[in-house]
This record gives structure tokens, C-alpha cells and sequence, in this order.
């Protein structure tokens, strides 16, 4: 079954497009969600290529915990803490729990530096003052987004990461025959800006994830004519090969000190596990069992990795410690579990469920033991846990293609990430930056 499903997740990458920018859309929301007043950033020069605070309360409602208050309903734009007059903000209609305000400038360096201030209107106080400088005005908003969010919620922001995913589409050429197909592997911002290629080709490009240095990724490509292992560094696009076996080459991750790759593979016959020391190329063997043993992911501490394996009869979740060779399975629930992805504490296992035929996104608590289904949405995979844990991204089907959404770890927040490219697969979230 495994094999099969692995086999169709590779073909459903087909549709047709022009853009891989993703699209963000909030379906749903915390009720209670805060609501904050983001003023527009004072600035005296020239007309700024990116607005700040707008990418900023973009952010804040993209968490589906703020409610930004929209800048048509603002009775004031202060941009200093003497400007500020809280009976502005306290309307029942135009009223704000929080309020920020900021001002640009530019450094002796040429660089943006931004001041900015977050104020307790209920409280008529000030929270705290900050300043940052850079020199993308992106990815200066993103870092205030960052600072703001773990200030109003204590857990820290994840807005300045980026993630991965894979695209495939169908290129006629004028008067040529049959189409053909073109995959692309992607970099972008986790807003879906500054989208980037980082290769493309005929052959399908599979599991992609990171490094835990944020800037090398793996990946399995069949350009080679047979699956083989990628690494790639993102800055360069210096690509090394690190294997080529017979059978099957896949679902690379790398440990959690960079150090080792677990990876499953058929060389010798049924997909095992396997860990390589990517210094001197070493294979160990971890898994041993004539059921097939896939899709490996690392526990926190380096010390065990979690996989999907057919040997209780369907695909469900087991961990395998490295230094014992102990094997437990961790989930029960109805007949199919697959594709695991730990939050960065190991306390929270994200999956593939299957409900009633159809697959959703489901987290099972590993210390308590409660497990819920998150999703509502139909071919949910490929789950890919935020560094902070708040949200998980994932890949399903909406019109027959292939979108990307996102489910908080609570299943209170949803969001969709529909693309200008027809489908859209194989999210990977990153690391911090």
C-alpha cells in the first residue's frame, strides 16, 4: 500500500500555470482573536518599494490570532509616542487592544533602520520600544512581525523562515506534440514572496526538507533516470550526489546536528531505513524487517527516528532508538498512520490519518496521549511542522490540484495557499534563519 501510495503522490504532480507566488487566504480564525492597530510607518523620503506595516499586519492575521484593524476605520496615524491618543483607539467600531506605531529611516550604511512601539490601549500604556535595521524592507517586517508576535504571545515568531515545495506543470510548445512535463523545486518566504527557483527538470523532484544550518536542503530527483539524493547549498546552488543504489532512493532528513542522513532505500532487496555520516559516506543499517520501513524523521534529541512501517498489517507509526535497536509503536487509531513529523520539543506527532477513506492531517500528544484530527479539507500529506510549533503546513487537493494549506497545532486556525501554478506539492518548512 505504501508503495502504491508513494507511486500516486509522484504522479498527481501535473497541472498547468504561470506563477509558483502563493496566495494567502485565512478560512478560519480564532473567534477571540486579538485585535491590534498596525499604523503605516512614518518615512520622509522617496516612495518605498515595500510597506512595512502592512506586510507586518498581514503577518499578525496570517497567525489567525490577531484581527488588524483595517487602516480605513484609523481616526489617527501617530508616529510617535506623543501622537498617541488612546480615545482614538477605544471606539467599540474602530477600537484596538493593541497598538503600533514606527517610523523609517536609513543608516550612515544605507541600510533601513526601523523604531518602533507597542502600546496597551485598554491599559493606556507603553509595552516596550524596539529598533532594527536591514537592508530589505521585507525582510525587516518580518522581523518586527516576529518581535511583536512573541512579545503579545510569549512563543517566538516564525515569519522570517521560508519553506520549501515542488510545482509541476505541462509545457506545449507552439505546433510541437504532446506537452510535456516541467518540474520546479522552490524556495520562498513563508508569505509566499520572493518565490525562487532552485532546479528544475523533466524528472519528478521529491521530499524535499532542510538542514538544520537553514541553508542547505535534500532532495530526491530522478534526473539521473533512477531515484538518487541530492544535498544542495541555497546560496551557491553547489548540488552533490550522495546516492545512486539500485531501487529505491528516498525520503532523505538530516539529523539534527547536520551530521547524518536517515534515508530508506532498497539495495538490498525491501525498503529499509538507513542513516549515512554525510563526512565519510558510512551506511548503518537501523531497520531490519521484511514488512516495508519508510519515511524516517529524527527525534529532537538525535537519539531515535520515527518511521511508517506495514509490520502490524497497515501503515502506522513506530520509533526506533539507535543505540538499542528497541522498537515501539506509537499509534493506534484506525488502520492508517503515515508520514510522522515531530514538533522541535518531540512532545507533538503530526500525520497522515486516514478517516473513513479520506486522509486529513491529524497530532497525536505523546505525552497524554490524546490525538485529533485537524483538517476538514480531502488527499491531505506531506505534513511540515513551524520551528515555534504554531502551525503545520501541508499539501491537499482543492478543483482537482494540488494547493498548499496550513492548520494550526490546535486546528483552531486554517489557512490556504493557493497558487498561480496549477499543482502545488511537498511542503517543507525551515528552520530559523
Amino acid at each position: 500500500m505504501i508503495k502504491r501510495l508513494l507511486l500516486m503522490s509522484w504522479l498527481a504532480l501535473c497541472a498547468t500555470g504561470l506563477r509558483a507566488e502563493l496566495i494567502i487566504e485565512i478560512t478560519e480564525g480564532i473567534t477571540d482573536a486579538t485585535s491590534i492597530a498596525i499604523v503605516p510607518f512614518a518615512w520622509s523620503g522617496p516612495r518605498l518599494p515595500e510597506d512595512v506595516a502592512t506586510i507586518v499586519a498581514a503577518d499578525l492575521h496570517r497567525s489567525g490570532q490577531f484581527a488588524p484593524l483595517e487602516r480605513s476605520k484609523m481616526l489617527s496615524l501617530p508616529s510617535r509616542q506623543d501622537q498617541v491618543f488612546y480615545r482614538d483607539w477605544q471606539s467599540k467600531t474602530n477600537g484596538a487592544e493593541y497598538l503600533v506605531i514606527g517610523r523609517l529611516g536609513r543608516t550612515d550604511d544605507g541600510k533601513y533602520r526601523v523604531d518602533y512601539e507597542l502600546f496597551d490601549v485598554f491599559q493606556q500604556r507603553k509595552v516596550n520600544s524596539w529598533f532594527a535595521t536591514g537592508g530589505d524592507l521585507r525582510a525587516l517586517a518580518h522581523h518586527v512581525s516576529d518581535v511583536l508576535y512573541q512579545e503579545l504571545t510569549g512563543i517566538r515568531g516564525a515569519f522570517s523562515t521560508k519553506m520549501l515545495y515542488v510545482t509541476m506543470e505541462y509545457l506545449q510548445e507552439p505546433g510541437a506534440g504532446p506537452s510535456k512535463q516541467r518540474y520546479r523545486l522552490y524556495m520562498a518566504d513563508v508569505d509566499g514572496h520572493n518565490d525562487r527557483i532552485l532546479m528544475e527538470s523533466s524528472e519528478p523532484i521529491l521530499s524535499p526538507s532542510w538542514a538544520p544550518n537553514g541553508r542547505h536542503i535534500t532532495y530526491v530527483s530522478f534526473k539521473s533516470t533512477r531515484p538518487a539524493i541530492y544535498i544542495r547549498d541555497t546560496k551557491t546552488g553547489a548540488e552533490k550526489q550522495i546516492t545512486n543504489f539500485r531501487g529505491l532512493n528516498g525520503a532523505p532528513r538530516f539529523s539534527p546536528d547536520g551530521r547524518q542522513m536517515a534515508m530508506v532505500l532498497s539495495k538490498d532487496g525491501n525498503p529499509e531505513i538507513y542513516t549515512m555520516d554525510l563526512r565519510s559516506g558510512k551506511l548503518r543499517r537501523i531497520t531490519n524487517h521484511y514488512a516495508i520501513d519508510t519515511e524516517p524523521t529524527w527525534a529532537p534529541d538525535g537519539q531515535s527516528l520515527i518511521f511508517t512501517s506495514e509490520r502490524g498489517g497497515s501503515p502506522q507509526i513506530y520509533r526506533q532508538y539507535l543505540d538499542s535497536g528497541k522498537v515501539e509503536r506509537l499509534t493506534f487509531e484506525g488502520s492508517y498512520n503515515a508520514r510522522p513529523a515531530l514538533t522541535p520539543d518531540g512532545r507533538f506527532l503530526a500525520m497522515v490519518h486516514r478517516n473513513n477513506g479520506v486522509f486529513h492531517i491529524a497530532v497525536k500528544d505523546l505525552v497524554r496521549g490524546t490525538f485529533n484530527v485537524l483538517t476538514r479539507t480531502q488527499l491531505d500529506e506531506s505534513p511540515s511542522i513551524a520551528p515555534n510549533a504554531s502551525m503545520i503546513i501541508y499539501a491537499t487537493m482543492e478543483n482537482n490540484r494540488g494547493v498548499l494549506a496550513a492548520v494550526s497545532l490546535d486546528g483552531r486556525v486554517k489557512v490556504k495557499l493557493p497558487s498561480r501554478v496549477g499543482n502545488v506539492r511537498e511542503p517543507a518548512w525551515s528552520p530559523y534563519l
